[in-house]
Formats: C-alpha cells, structure tokens, sequence
C-alpha cells in the first residue's frame, strides 16, 4: 500500500497511504521506532445511524497537499452518506503534535447527526505487547503508553465560543488476541464501550459529536495527537492546542512551509509552473524524511518491512550524500550541515563509512558480509558512500562558503576518509578496491564507484589546498589522476564501444569484464570524471539510452539490461527493465550538460515532464513505474528520486543562466 501523503518534523514522523488511513507513526526519530507496526488506524463516520470507514470503496477521494506546504488537501464524498469531507492534516512544525481538520458538509436535503471516529493501532516501540490505553478524565483525552512513549488523543468540535474541547466518548480494547479486531469495530453502530483502560495488545478509539449538521451546511471538528516521554509532557501539548487552538497552530505551521520552500531570489527561467510545483513538493517531501540528529533516510514506509523482514528506513551515506547535494545546491544549507556532523560521528576509525545507519548513529542492519566466499577477510562497505559524502561536502562549502563549519571537519572527517581512498586500491590496475555497487546486487570495481572516489579525491584535494596543506593536496590529486587513467585504461571495450560497469580483477591478476549496458555508467560525468564532450563517454551514452530507454508508450530509462526487480516482462525488445525516476533524471542531466543552446537544453524538457506525468498526484516519487500501465510500482517517499529531481532543475537552472549570459 503506497504512502502518499507523509507529514513530519524531524521528529514526529506520520503516513497516511492511498487510502487516506494513517498508517506509521514514527518518533522520537524519523524512521526509527515505529508506534503503529504499519497496520491501520482507522478514520470512520456516522450519520443518522449509517457508518463509514474512510477507505471504503463507495468514496470519491482525492489526495493532495495544499500548494507549497506540507499540509494536506483531502476531499472525499460518498453518495450513499450524502456527505463531503475536506480534511486537513498537518505535524506542526516544531512540536510533536498530529492536528487533523475535517470539514463536513451535509449534501442531503434535511438535517443530519454526525460522529466522528479517529481509531489507533499501537505497536508502542514496535513491541504490541505490555501497552496500555486509558481514558484520562483531567483532560477528557483518551492516552497511549509504553515506557517513555504517551500518545494523547483528543479534540474539538466546532469553533470559537460555541466550542465543545474533549473527546464525546471513547473506547478501550485487546486486538489481535483471540480473534478480537479491535475497538474500531466498536464504533461501527454510533457507539462507543467507554471502558477505562485496557492493557497488553491494545488500541483505542475516540468519538467527536458534531452539532447538528442543516441540509447544505458544513460543521468543523479538529482532532490532535500529541506526543511525549511522560504523561506532564503529553498533557501540557494538550494544554498548548486548547489554549493556542487547533486553527492557530494548522496556520502557523501552514505559513512556515510557505516560508520555507520560497527562498528569496527563487528564478525557475522557462520552467513550467507544474515542474516548478514538482520542485517544492520534491524538497517538502524530502523534510519529512530527515531526522533532526542529521540522518538522511532513505525512506520510510512500513509495508517494505512486510515484504522482506527489513525496511529502507535507514541512512544509507550515498543516498545522504546525493540528498544532501541536492539540498545544498537548492539553499538548505542548514540541513546539510547537520547530516555531515552526523557523518563526522559514525566514520570508523579506518576512514570508511559502513552500509547503513540507524538516525541515533548505531548501525543499521545489512546483509555486507565481512568474509568472502572463500572465507577470507573483505570490508563490507560500498566505497562510493564514502567519497560521496566528501564530494558532497566540498559541494557544500561551494554552495555556502562556511569555512567556520568545514574547518572541524578537515582532520576528523576528510583527512581519514580521502587516506583510505587512497589506500583501498586494487593492486594490479591501480583502481579502487572490490566493494558492493550502488544496486547492492554485485560485488567488484565499479564505474560508478571509480567516478565516486574520483570526485571524493578531488574534493579532499581541493579541502587540503584551501587550508594549506600541499602535501595532503598533491596525494590526493595524484591518486584521484591514477584512478581516471585506469578507468579509462580498463573499463573502455574497444570491440562494444562502451565503458562497461564492472571489472573483477582475479587473484593471478587475470582480468574479467562486466559489459552489462548499466544506468549507474552516469556517474562517470555526473561526478567530474569524464566531459560530456568526451568521445567515449558520448558513445557510453549513447548505447545506455538505445537500450535501456522503455519502448513501450510508457517510456522512461531502466536501470539495466535485463532487470530482474519488480521485473513486469520478459520481453527485452520492449523493456529491459521498469523505468527508473532516477536513472530517467540522469538523461535528462546529460542532455542538459551536453546543451550549448536553448533549444538544445529543451530537450531535457521531455524527461522532467516524464517524471511529472508519472509521479504520485501528490508529487511522491518513488523507484520505478510499470512499463505498461505507467504507475509507480515501489512507492515509498524514496528521497533519492526526489533528490534527483530537485539537482536536475538545479542543473537546468544553472544551464539556462549562462546560456542566457552569453
């Protein structure tokens, strides 16, 4: 079940899915600690005695975020009700609070009684045992707990002086013990049990009354979650909505991400004003993803943890470091920094950042063995994840030009990192050193890697100039020219007429070639290594999109030939696998680096539109799309695809300017 509407803080982290049920909750960081285990909390009404969950099929839905903001915009309407909903969630900004909207309209021609339901699985601390939900009489709230976890659910029915704050009934209950569902059931005929407190598997539903709805009429109920370590703390957030009101904090919060994503100065040349929406949604979703401690998560969506045991909510270092590029070109560069401190922390003390990492900086699981097959002693790193952070960084200090910042990083971040990109070398070519490829499919020398260490060399050459240190610079320099020459020297197949992906250097130094036509080829310009002028390189390119662009009417660039992922046909004339947002963006960056006019930077145009057209309604971009029917078939908020976006309008912009300043 996709997730499409995300909403977050740095903190406070929830998903709502295609069916507008909330579905994770994650806090106190994101992408870690997961309170709902991804099953559904339902949403429900009641009108004159007839019920309806909100992911019913009878409802007309459309979800989206209102303009520029990380708000959302829902409407739905069920003919048999006689009913439109407008709902409007949002986290607010800074606290961890949930404020959900709903606006009721009245389609039929008398007047109608009207409840509202707001139901909660828990998994607190992703454990459904030992949690417990009691009504709270202080503050007519019904509330949640495990350990340091309190979940507050209350509410409000109409506005101003005629106001009614508190829940009008609740219910508490077992679930998934002895066949019980859980107290959502409870609210199908209208009613709740109002049992005080359940313990063990639990959940718990709130019902808000509404005043008497007139034929034509619409009435306001807004419901909060407020989260804290401690009962005080979830009780004074409470305190904070009653006093501040729910409106209030919805539009301040409104506001801030109007202010946010429209960084003064902000040109978008002939852009048109849809890749102009694509943009800020891009960055908008992208905020959700980011921990406050600095992690970058990849993505966040517990249904991937149904599928194999595991999720992408980790902080893989290249997605961080692509992410963080992106983010730094676009201005955010307050972001940015803490994710490199982040980096600084979890670097090893050999100079290599590991697969993946959990946003408290402990590490996160991986299946990167530390021996071969043979038993013998391997790193098991993707060596691009480190040089990526380097380059990015140096990228960083270009974009912002923050000495004071980079400065502390030199010796404990840069210097041990670009030591063992000088080190980790495959003695016979000179090339980086065997290490997972950017697929974590394959183990070997990789283009893309090589490209990665190349630019993450340069950078440490460029750091180790500015402050001084010659010796430092000439090294890395030196090692950065060695590895282009021997990629160039290995990797180009005379007899094909392309770079291919991959060598694997044998131990009597025998020589075997991966010739496989590969998207991640792009990192040979996208990184500096190569021109887009260069012959060879034009060639690569030239092969890559002959075959890997989908001849369906569809369309859209695959990762490689004969992807076996998610993989819709066997037919390779057709695809050779399903369209890629991110490798389908880096055509589009070719196209634009290769452009010396307008009319040749519009033909980039065509790709960003392609990624338009088969985005989310709500702007989520994800990994691939089916070569057939053209929707999203991996539909986490995939930072990586939304980062990708967001460096190609850079690049256009950028191209643009100087085309114009001819």
């Amino acid at each position: 079940m996709p997730r499409d509407l995300p909403l977050g803080n740095g903190h406070l982290l929830v998903n709502f899915d295609k069916s507008y049920n909330l579905r994770d909750i994650y806090w106190p960081h994101v992408g870690q600690e997961l309170h709902t285990a991804g099953d559904i909390s339902h949403t429900g009404i009641w009108v004159d005695g007839q019920f309806a969950w909100l992911d019913a099929p009878e409802w007309q839905r459309e979800l989206l975020y209102e303009k520029e903001t990380l708000v959302t915009h829902v409407t739905l309407e069920h003919p048999r009700l006689q009913v439109r909903l407008v709902c409007t969630d949002v986290v607010d900004f800074d606290r961890p609070i949930l404020i959900r909207r709903t606006e009721v309209t009245n389609l039929a021609e008398q007047a109608r009684n009207v409840r509202l339901f707001f139901h909660y699985d828990w998994h607190i601390w992703n454990d459904r045992d030992a949690n417990t939900v009691f009504y709270y009489p202080q503050q007519q709230a019904l509330i949640a707990y495990k350990q340091q976890g309190y979940f507050l659910q209350s509410g409000q029915v109409g506005q101003g002086e005629q106001c009614v704050t508190g829940v009008s009934s609740w219910a508490t209950g077992v679930k998934e013990v002895n066949g019980a569902e859980g107290t959502w059931r409870d609210a199908e005929d209208g009613e709740l049990g109002r049992h005080a407190i359940a313990q063990g598997s639990v959940d718990g539903t709130i019902a808000l009354h509404m005043p008497t709805i007139q034929a034509g009429k619409s009435e306001l109920a807004y419901h909060w979650l407020a989260v804290g370590s401690d009962l005080p703390a979830v009780v004074r957030l409470d305190q904070l909505v009653r006093e501040r009101g729910a409106e209030g904090l919805l539009e301040r919060t409104r506001n801030y991400w109007l202010c946010w994503v429209n960084k003064e100065g902000q040109a978008f040349a002939d852009l048109s004003p849809e890749l102009v929406d694509l943009y800020k949604r891009s960055l908008l979703v992208l905020r959700t993803q980011i921990d406050a401690g600095g992690a970058i998560m990849a993505a966040n969506d517990a249904d991937v943890q149904h599928y194999n045991n595991d999720s992408y909510s980790y902080m893989w270092p290249r997605d961080g470091a692509l992410v963080a590029n992106a983010l730094s070109h676009a201005g955010y560069g307050e972001i940015t920094r803490s994710f490199f401190d982040f980096c600084a922390g979890v670097l090893t003390e050999d100079g290599y950042l590991l697969h993946k990492y959990n946003p408290d900086r402990s590490w996160g699981s991986s299946w990167q063995a530390w021996v071969d097959d043979e038993g013998k002693p391997q790193l098991p790193i993707q060596e691009d994840e480190t040089a990526l952070v380097i380059y990015s960084l140096w990228q960083h200090y270009l974009c912002f030009r923050d000495v004071e910042f980079v400065a502390p990083h030199f010796r404990s971040l840069i210097v041990p990192a670009a030591d063992f990109l000088v080190s980790y070398r495959e003695q016979t070519t000179g090339l980086p050193g065997a290490s997972f490829d950017l697929w974590e499919e394959r183990r070997g020398i990789l283009a893309f890697t090589n490209a990665a260490v190349y630019a993450g060399l340069q950078a440490a050459a460029n750091f180790s100039s500015l402050f001084g240190e010659k010796d430092l610079a000439a090294k890395y320099q030196a090692a950065a020219e060695e590895i282009k020459a021997a990629t160039i020297q290995h990797f180009w197949d005379e007899q094909r007429g392309h770079f291919v992906r991959m060598l694997v250097v044998g131990q009597d130094g025998t020589i075997r070639k991966d010739a496989t036509l590969d998207s991640s080829l792009c990192g040979l310009f996208l990184f500096g290594m190569l021109s887009v002028n260069d012959p060879q390189l034009r060639a690569t390119m030239q092969a890559l999109e002959q075959v890997l662009w989908v001849k369906t009417e569809v369309g859209g660039m695959a990762r490689y030939e004969n992807d076996y992922y998610y993989q819709v046909t066997h037919d390779m004339a057709q695809a050779q696998g399903n369209p890629w947002f991110i490798c389908t963006l880096w055509l589009a960056q070719y196209r634009i680096a290769c452009a010396q006019s307008l009319d040749a930077l519009h033909q980039a145009l065509p790709l960003l539109d392609w990624v338009h057209k088969h985005a989310l309604a709500s702007g989520i971009m994800a990994e691939q799309v089916h070569p057939f029917q053209g929707e999203p078939l991996s539909v986490s908020p995939l930072t990586w695809s939304q980062a990708e976006f967001v460096m190609t309008i850079r690049w256009y912009l950028g191209k643009y300017a100087r085309l114009q300043g001819k």
